[in-house]
């Protein structure tokens, strides 16, 4: 289990930038990300597994498309429990707070990849220990409920 890409956007409903490391804030989130903040949802989650999903039915999409901040691989996010713990990297922990999420209308990423994942497979949680996380660094489950 490892992160396979991390991503920001400075605006909500966008497609978010691909980067190579990051910090991840104790009771924020991802910095200078849109969605970072004092709630429950202050990082977004969603697997490689279900990016190359969307990519088999002909979706022109990559990481970051969806919104997410965080994609992995070797984690089915969409059935982790909520409350389950996970560390990212050496420092970072983060607990599952919401799995997918309604949407009111649809928003900038439908209208460009010609459907969104995240409400079925993306996975929100908030960060209960910050550090840095890079592509690349291990993800493991430390606790489940």
């Amino acid at each position: 289990m490892k992160i396979v890409s991390i991503a920001y956007s400075k605006k909500k409903g966008t497609r978010k930038t691909c980067v190579q490391e990051a910090l991840l804030i104790k009771e924020h989130g991802l910095e200078n990300d849109a969605h970072a903040g004092p709630w429950h949802r202050q990082v977004s989650f969603l697997s490689a597994e279900a990016i190359d999903w969307a990519k088999d039915k002909g979706l022109d999409v990559g990481f970051g498309d969806f919104a997410e901040n965080i994609s992995t691989t070797g984690i089915d996010w969409k059935n982790a429990p909520i409350g389950s713990r996970f560390r990212l990297g050496k420092e970072a922990v983060v607990e599952i707070t919401q799995i997918g999420k309604e949407c009111h209308k649809k928003c900038a990423i439908y209208y460009q990849a010609g459907d969104c994942i995240m409400p079925r497979e993306g996975v929100f949680a908030r960060v209960l220990n910050g550090g840095s996380i890079s592509v690349g660094d291990a993800v493991e489950q430390i606790d489940t409920v």
